[in-house]
């Protein structure tokens, strides 16, 4: 892929790939007869079509252009007309509601916003002069929008490195959101040099599922793939999941943990209602395969792995090479899970201000316990308190008109102040302990780590969810969300509604026996000492998650109030 070193922008990069590539197959796209492929050549047409219609909306190099929906064929192709005219994309999370949206459509001064539905159109309906379309209508215009070839080459060629490709607003757990600058030369960038750590090659294939308005999969999920000759496939919905991995047979997908969860809880779910040989089978290949995964000795899992190992990567499509894992810390559990099937799981670091994830396990060093290591050109290192500070070309420009804010996370010497804290070690494998910002300060003095303490409680099969507490207490509380499922599981007489549940006698002995022992395995300060159990289901929607699925610990302290007052008195 020679053209990678002659990129002058993001849209010359995918000129360049397109043209290199043709008649190969760049994205699989489901539609009312089935998932159809589409070539790099109608892929080209068609976007420059698409940059017909958003200029003849007055959308000129340096505009901001708000993409609010679904992931689709359609969102990519309006991505990538952009690209080419020079126009600064702005996503939006489907999920947010009509305030966030339009706070965010209004700070980055958008001329233009493309809607995936007629239900996100109306959350802007309070948008002022500025055209609020879908992307079908944009798609329909297209379809009759004829494109000069020289004028796309002379759009591209005024575009250069250091104009902004998109400006993505960081969720934040408290207040506003702000605007990642982030620019042509931080995505070729990252292109030119994750393939590297990946030997990511025109014959992957990859699955894209999690939301293109996070910067993880519109970097790794859409950009690059289509920059490097591999194929994009796109799942038709959630309840046609299991089809589409047959039907796209991916290579490489990009996930968080909560997926990686949920599809092992489904895979498990599924054993129990086998007959009982088949479920002693597939534990006796889970212990096998997990064994070899630590290089333990496993004499029987050849055996194992081919009679249940290779049917749990034909649900993958046979072809499966690796999830990247990002966004949230991966239980060791569910990587050793994959790891049984020989599924790698490559756990990685980044943040939005970084372009996307920086630092990965490669392929032939994966240790899954960690987040791996800085991929070519990013520097890491800890300041003094534990911080970890990142430099180099991943990292933004700054964020969108808040100069204050951008000195605050880039010092003088180019270095971002991530706000997380970690370590490396002698491997030089990077491992992440908590938020700088939200370690517990206890009565005593104690500093505690939250996080590390919450990912070892969700390790329990029994425990959903654990949020932990402490700020000048003398001892960690924490609220605490049973896995109701899986309790019905172990305790078949427990009641079924979760109300009920958490007041039973016997479901509260089970969370007790699992609470302690895992406290077990803590310091005496780190200890849960006290603990509630609630019944909630912790959302995007409701407020209590970031739509990069972290806990907004303020919001939780507000709507559990009453009970956190209630932790409190028992002490």
């Amino acid at each position: 892929m020679h053209y990678l070193a002659e990129a002058k922008s993001l849209g010359h990069l995918f000129a360049l790939s397109c043209a290199h590539w043709g008649e190969k197959t760049s994205h699989i796209v489901p539609g009312k007869g089935g998932h159809r492929e589409v070539s790099f050549n109608e892929l080209w047409e068609t976007a420059c079509r698409y940059a017909t219609v958003l200029r003849e909306l007055g959308l000129k190099k340096g505009d901001r252009m708000v993409i609010f929906g679904e992931n689709s064929f359609e969102w990519a192709l309006a991505d990538w007309a952009a690209q080419t005219l020079g126009v600064c994309p702005v996503p939006i999370y489907p999920s947010l509601p009509p305030d966030q949206a339009q706070y965010i459509a209004t700070d980055s001064g958008a001329k233009v916003a493309l809607c995936g539905v007629e239900e996100l159109r109306k959350r802007l309906d309070g948008l002022q002069g500025v055209p609020v379309l879908l992307l079908s209508e944009i798609a329909e215009r297209a379809a009759n929008a004829t494109f000069d070839k020289d004028q796309v080459e002379a759009d591209i060629a005024q575009i250069s490195m250091d104009d902004l490709a998109t400006i993505i607003y960081t969720s934040g757990t408290t207040g506003n959101p702000k605007g990642v600058m982030l620019t042509h030369s931080n995505f070729v960038f990252c292109v030119q040099n994750v393939i590297k750590g990946f030997k990511i090659t025109n014959e992957d294939t990859f699955f894209s599922f999690l939301p293109l308005s996070h910067v993880y999969e519109r970097t790794d999920g859409h950009v690059l793939p289509t920059c490097v000759g591999a194929t994009v496939g796109y799942m038709q919905s959630y309840a046609t999941l299991a089809n589409d991995f047959l039907r796209i047979r991916p290579t490489v997908m990009c996930a968080v943990p909560r997926f990686l969860e949920a599809f092992r809880g489904r895979i498990l779910d599924g054993v129990t209602k086998t007959p009982p040989v088949r479920q002693k089978l597939f534990h006796w290949a889970i212990a096998q395969g997990t064994k070899r995964f630590k290089g333990e000795f496993a004499p029987f899992y050849g055996l194992t792995d081919k009679l249940v190992g290779e049917k749990v990567r034909a649900r993958l499509g046979g072809r499966f090479r690796f999830f990247c894992s990002g966004g949230a810390a991966l239980p060791s559990q569910v990587a050793e899970f994959f790891g049984a099937f020989n599924v790698l799981v490559l756990q990685g670091y980044g943040l939005t201000e970084t372009s996307s994830g920086m630092c990965f396990n490669p392929i032939d060093d994966n240790r899954y316990k960690t987040v791996g290591m800085p991929l070519p050109g990013a520097e890491m290192k800890t300041a003094e308190d534990g911080e970890i500070l990142i430099r180099g070309k991943w990292v933004m420009k700054g964020y969108y008109n808040l100069p204050e804010a951008t000195a605050e996370a880039i010092d003088s010497d180019g270095w971002f102040h991530t706000g997380d804290i970690g370590e490396q070690l002698p491997s030089g494998h990077w491992v992440i302990t908590d938020r700088k910002k939200d370690l517990l300060v206890l009565g005593n003095g104690k500093n505690v780590a939250p996080q590390p303490i919450e990912n070892k409680l969700k390790e329990s099969p029994y425990i959903s969810e654990a949020v932990l507490l402490g700020d000048g207490m003398e001892y960690v509380c924490g609220l605490v969300i049973p896995d109701f499922q899986a309790i019905a599981g172990k305790l078949p007489n427990a009641p079924t509604d979760p109300a009920l549940a958490i007041e039973d006698d016997a479901v509260k002995k089970l969370l007790k026996e699992e609470i302690h022992r895992i406290n077990a395995t803590l310091a005496n300060f780190e200890k849960l000492k006290r603990y509630k159990l609630i019944n909630a289901v912790l959302s995007v929607e409701g407020g209590e998650l970031t739509p990069s699925l972290k806990v907004k610990r303020r919001v939780i302290k507000e709507k559990f109030a009453a009970e956190i007052a209630e932790l409190s008195r028992e002490g």
